[in-house]
């Protein structure tokens, strides 16, 4: 039915009464609510962590402009011009 040399649905039945000889039927439903709990704690972080990435820049922030033009300085060598400050 499954996946061959997966679970089959009485690995799932054995997985089952494992649980319930290791934790007893009256810790289950709170295990559950706690696994449940932290299930959502975990999703409402992750999503908050995604909401506060995907803000932009702050606004005081200074724009961006154009850098000054070069000017080339009188040189006996060969070099390149450099720029005047």
């Amino acid at each position: 039915m499954f996946l061959r040399n997966g679970l089959e649905p009485w690995h799932l039945l054995i997985v089952a009464v494992v649980l319930i000889l290791l934790f007893g039927s009256k810790k289950l439903p709170d295990t559950a609510r706690a696994l449940g709990k932290s299930l959502r704690i975990l999703k409402s972080e992750t999503k908050a962590m995604r909401e506060d990435s995907g803000d932009p820049a702050p606004a005081a922030a200074p724009p961006v402009t154009a850098a000054p033009p070069v000017t080339a300085a009188h040189t006996t060598t060969d070099a390149p011009p450099r720029p005047v400050p």
